[in-house]
């Protein structure tokens, strides 16, 4: 019976791996419930959880694709791809509204800028920091730094390596988390109580996942103001990463 059923999970691939992906959600967000309270989003802990079935897979099977190199698991290699992830991308820009951020003003536009040049510029000097010096490698982590989407899209296009891809995912996902937990401690020291303030503080972290995850443990009335904003910054971090590529071979 077994060899039956792993054999027909083998042969729908794909439909194994979003029965598997989903039953990851469920058990992050029953973890974020109960552990943390909501303090923490599900998304975070799915990431993570994501990351721990991805360094169990390479151990098990040697491969270098996590859990897409075993046979059971190899439609998560197509879910996890780039047709997926561009998907994923196109799909968040078409549900924002050019109309909604105009009700931010100038403010909420020029946060966008701002956030998305501050949080390359921290990617880039914690990366030079730790030995990195060559312009891919620099780019891919800064552009991490921005979101852990920008991260890979950018690091894929200019031949970054596996291993400078997954640390901009890292830095990404660090993010993340620390927005998360750290926006209901700050709130109120930085007026973040109203929609306009929320707008500019999604567009000057980016992180929508982080940024909707913090304003919900603040206040659930913000979150589509931040939202809107946060996912605007992941477009404009796309378009931004190769200019800023650019620059860096210019610069070194």
């Amino acid at each position: 019976m077994f060899q039956t059923i792993g054999n027909v999970l083998t042969d729908y691939g794909l439909i194994t791996s979003f029965a598997l992906i989903g039953l990851t959600i469920f058990v992050a967000y029953v973890l974020s419930d109960k552990l943390t309270r909501g303090k923490i989003n599900g998304s975070a802990i799915a990431i993570i959880l994501g990351l721990v079935l991805a360094y169990f897979g390479g151990t098990q099977s040697g491969g270098d694709k996590g859990l897409a190199d075993m046979s059971i698991f190899a439609g998560i290699g197509l879910m996890g791809g780039g047709m997926f992830r561009d998907f994923a991308i196109i799909a968040t820009a078409f549900g924002a509204s050019f109309d909604e951020i105009k009700r931010a003003g100038f403010n909420g536009v020029l946060s966008l800028f701002i956030g998305v040049f501050i949080s390359f510029i921290a990617g880039v000097a914690v990366a030079f920091a730790f030995g990195y010096t060559d312009v891919v490698s620099l780019t891919t982590i800064g552009a991490g730094a921005v979101t852990y989407i920008v991260g890979p899209v950018t690091g894929a296009a200019i031949g970054a390596s596996s291993e400078v891809i997954t640390i901009s995912i890292a830095a990404g996902l660090v993010k993340s988390i620390v927005t998360m937990i750290g926006t209901p401690f700050i709130a109120k020291y930085i007026g973040l109580d109203n929609p306009r303030s929320a707008m500019i503080y999604g567009g000057l972290l980016g992180t929508t996942s982080g940024v909707a995850g913090g304003l919900a443990a603040t206040d659930p009335k913000l979150v589509p103001y931040g939202a809107v904003t946060a996912t605007f910054y992941t477009g404009l971090g796309l378009l931004m990463a190769p200019l800023f590529f650019l620059v860096l071979n210019v610069m070194i």
